[in-house]
């Protein structure tokens, strides 16, 4: 099924203005969501909202929208009081710079676009791909949509074009609000480190290489509930004694990822059976009677 666009706009950079599809890059319907039921009867429940003075329910038409300023204390807006603080859609993404891709750290990464040349725009949507690619950099802008305001990276994969909508400075905690101990790393444990990171090493990233295994279970089971079957609780997974030993850790992750699984072609000796020992070679202490038998015959 092709993919349907949401929106058109105009990527604009200097005087070069480009008119593009926009398409949601990923998919929340994906997700598996459940209902609220009630358990004697098996219906779907209703949200009410209460008023915790009044205690009694509260109707749509009565609701209006406050800031908490102090405990319990807010401030009222009206509905056409946020209507004219909503910023208004353009449909204009404006290019302010270009900086390196590798600048833009993933943390600010939010919802993913792609973005089609629309009619007029196949000659401008090429040019800003491939200069992007060959560049190594990527624009960022402004997009207003939907009221708000969005800053936006606009990066060339090989295939297009994906506009990234970014989170504002304020939207990220810094990791500096985090204690992390200084700690000293030995030498000897640095190129143990490396030698895993280089057996585990991939070329390129694969996402089809992983699966929800979460969801397909939650699938499977919903299945087993239509079909009217009893799902058997599993045990939960044994958990490995926890390794206190750093070196010891690093040398059997790289003794586990050396072991090839390909079978030789030479065929493999006979190994002894589990329950049977190889025959013990007698001692010189066990062979000195046989040998003084013989010196008597």
């Amino acid at each position: 099924m092709a993919a349907r666009s949401i929106a058109t706009l105009t990527v604009s950079f200097g005087l070069v203005s480009i008119p593009v599809r926009l398409f949601s890059a990923t998919e929340a319907s994906k997700a598996i969501s459940f209902n609220l039921l009630h358990s004697t009867c098996g219906s779907r429940l209703k949200q009410q909202y209460l008023c915790v003075k009044e205690e009694v329910v509260v109707p749509r038409e009565e609701m209006v929208k406050g800031y908490e300023f102090a405990k319990d204390q807010y401030v009222i807006f009206k509905p056409e009081e946020l209507k004219a603080m909503e910023e208004a859609g353009t449909h204009m993404a404006e290019i302010t710079e270009f900086v390196p891709l590798s600048s833009v750290d993933p943390v600010y990464f939010d919802k993913a676009y792609y973005l089609a040349p629309d009619k007029g725009g196949a000659k401008p949507y090429a040019l800003l791909t491939r200069a992007l690619m060959e560049s190594g950099r990527c624009a960022l802008g402004r997009w207003a949509a939907r009221g708000k305001q969005y800053i936006v990276m606009i990066r060339a994969v090989k295939e297009g074009l994906v506009m990234q909508q970014l989170l504002y400075a304020g939207e990220v905690r810094s990791i500096r609000e985090i204690e992390i101990p200084e700690t000293e790393v030995k030498d000897a444990e640095l190129k143990l480190a490396q030698q895993l990171i280089d057996a585990q090493s991939s070329d390129t990233f694969d996402p089809s290489a992983y699966t929800d295994q979460v969801s397909a279970r939650i699938e499977a089971a919903i299945q087993k509930k239509v079909e009217g079957q009893e799902i058997t609780m599993q045990d939960e997974p044994e958990v490995g004694a926890q390794v206190i030993d750093l070196m010891e850790a690093l040398r059997a992750s790289l003794e586990k990822k050396a072991v090839a699984p390909s079978k030789s072609k030479e065929a493999p000796e006979p190994a002894a059976s589990a329950g049977r020992k190889p025959p013990k070679r007698a001692s010189a202490e066990a062979a000195a009677p046989a040998t003084k038998r013989k010196a008597k015959a």
